[in-house]
């Protein structure tokens, strides 16, 4: 249960709710409750069940696959004011969760069991226009990732992520494991990948670190 306290914590990530009825609200104090995930536990697994969905008001969740062949491909990350498209989906088809969800920050959700979700997206215009603004959001972040996978090369893809991720933090704390996993690839193929842009000088590449020192010449290998 949500009490008025925590509701208007919760409007400041959720501002739907600050247009929500009166009606709408009670059910949502009623039937909501809070939850803190810690870093690295796996909310769902493949194969899980969904019983509630989590609406993120603190944190990131990562979502991702892995193959046949033991290599991980990030699907999507979601966090403050967000949920998972992949938990919606699972609840209004009725069907086990399809990938891997980890909290990758310390995260606080407000968590909505399956029939209430169900429930809500028949009765209420607000809540529907809510998750189906999620749903396109995710759809093109999804559709994104195809596009880099089905049509780019991998130096192109590990130099955008570089770029990105060290315009708000150089050097980065990343491994080549981790970019492997992030990208779908293996960590021989990343490694391979970084020793160039190493020799061109656009990095220095260290135990788990990585700096960007020429950031045109990385950009000019990316596609951002």
């Amino acid at each position: 249960m949500i009490d008025s306290n925590q509701l208007k914590r919760i409007s400041l990530s959720l501002p739907m709710l600050q247009q929500a009825d009166s009606l709408f609200i009670r059910e949502f104090q009623q039937t909501a409750f809070l939850a803190h995930v810690p870093a690295g536990h796996d909310v769902f697994l493949e194969g899980d069940r969904v019983e509630a969905i989590a609406l993120l008001i603190s944190g990131v969740v990562r979502v991702y696959k892995i193959g046949e062949t033991g290599r991980e491909i990030t699907l999507y990350r979601f966090g403050n004011g967000s949920s998972c498209i992949l938990t919606a989906n699972a609840i209004l088809s009725q069907k086990t969760f399809p990938a891997i969800a980890t909290v990758e920050q310390n995260a606080e959700a407000v968590m909505i069991p399956a029939s209430s979700f169900r429930d809500w997206v028949q009765r209420y215009d607000m809540w529907r226009e809510f998750i189906f603004d999620l749903l396109s959001q995710r759809l093109s972040t999804m559709m994104a990732v195809v596009d880099e996978v089905a049509f780019q090369r991998m130096d192109r893809r590990v130099a955008s992520l570089l770029v990105k991720q060290a315009q708000t933090k150089n050097p980065l704390h990343i491994t080549h494991q981790e970019i492997a996993a992030e990208l779908g690839s293996s960590r021989e193929v990343i490694s391979r990948l970084m020793e160039d842009f190493v020799s061109e000088g656009s990095i220095r590449s260290g135990r788990g670190t990585v700096e960007i020192l020429d950031f045109e010449l990385l950009k000019s290998r990316s596609y951002v």
